[in-house]
């Protein structure tokens, strides 16, 4: 058996990084070594540093670790890092690790929107990641220090709504048309503050700070094509693509519920049993790879008529796949249907642990 690869996460104690630490416990892929929080948890043992908040315990392997600032110098012997920091502080930091030749997968929409920064939904669009081995084979060509880089993992809202557009654009051409409408697990606002829950009892919040032009930009990005010299991707233009969302907090703990309606540009659209058998039939690329997180069936079609739910449906593969239901026509679109993605697994840390096997998968770390 290969030797395992060394990882860190960065914001070990908040609500994503539990979460990566949690994935991490037992990977047969990562040695889980190093965690790094703020000052004021630097030099406690991880289960003194912690306020744990996941159902599942905190695994015994990471008790005893010695938390550390965020500084590149403490993680140097990581293979990879995993970023669950806040974006208020993501920025400088995760850069400083960058500069530092470190590779990071990173939770925060700090570097999302930067050219040279892949943006990825694992189970989706891992072509992207031909970016970063363009940038080694560069560094490579030129005898220069292998360089650092960052992965972004899409806003976890986003990551339910591409999955079932990948496949459908593949296989029936461009969707020229997309809206959305969301209905979000409160864990998605992470533990502190998070949302109170006078708030969220026997209601719904139908605002949800920066989501919906987060979901509008991503979708174009994450659904572009590489360009031609693989340094960046091409984002799709408004004229490609217009892509409206409505987002909403919602009294669920997990699972991310969207209603999706669809036109694709070319005409007649596909028949109604051709857009459920190619959804049924999508096989993502993580999987072909032999991924050790990779969902065996990547979307999940239900034909319940009051399927997929949230509590029923969130942990299909392990909560790296997408359950979609209640697909039929639509009379003002072509197509509508109710997507469910787990928001903190395939949405979140999930990604980030799911990006690093793709990556040692292409020997990229």
């Amino acid at each position: 058996m290969a030797q395992k690869k060394i990882a860190g996460v960065l914001g070990a104690t908040g609500s994503v990084g539990q979460r990566f630490i949690l994935l991490l416990a037992d990977h047969p892929n990562f040695e889980l070594k190093v965690l790094g929080a703020s000052p004021r948890s630097a030099g406690k043992k991880y289960i003194d540093a912690v306020n744990w908040k996941q159902t599942d315990l905190l695994p015994t392997m990471a008790e005893d670790i010695i938390v550390t600032e965020c500084k590149s110098e403490f993680f140097k012997d990581c293979d990879i890092v995993f970023s669950g920091l806040d974006a208020d502080y993501a920025g400088a930091i995760e850069k400083e690790f960058v500069e530092a030749g470190i590779a990071v997968v990173s939770n925060a929409k700090n570097y999302r929107r930067e050219q040279d920064v892949p943006l990825l939904v694992p189970i989706v669009n891992p072509e992207h990641l031909d970016i970063v081995a363009n940038k080694l084979e560069k560094a490579k060509a030129s005898g220069e220090k292998r360089p650092g880089f960052i992965v972004c993992i899409s806003n976890c809202s986003t990551a339910g709504l591409v999955a079932p557009l990948k496949p459908l654009v593949e296989k029936f051409g461009p969707i020229d048309a997309l809206t959305t409408t969301t209905l979000q697990a409160i864990s998605g606002a992470g533990f502190s503050p998070g949302v109170p829950g006078i708030d969220i009892l026997d209601n719904i919040i139908p605002y949800i700070g920066g989501e919906e032009d987060k979901m509008e930009w991503e979708t174009k990005k994450i659904l572009g094509t590489m360009a031609e010299d693989k340094s960046h991707v091409k984002l799709l233009t408004p004229e490609e693509i217009k892509v409206s969302a409505q987002c909403n907090r919602v009294a669920v703990s997990d699972g991310h519920t969207e209603c999706i309606s669809l036109r694709f540009k070319n005409q007649p659209a596909p028949s109604l049993d051709q857009v459920k058998q190619c959804l049924r039939d999508y096989v993502c690329d993580a999987y072909k790879l032999g991924c050790h997180s990779a969902p065996k069936q990547t979307i999940h079609v239900l034909e319940q008529n009051d399927r997929p739910q949230p509590r029923l449906d969130r942990n299909r593969d392990a909560g790296y796949g997408v359950s979609v239901g209640r697909i039929r026509e639509d009379p003002v679109l072509d197509f509508k249907m109710v997507v469910l993605s787990h928001n903190t697994i395939i949405g979140a840390a999930g990604a980030g642990v799911l990006i690093a096997e793709i990556l040692l998968a292409r020997n990229l770390i």
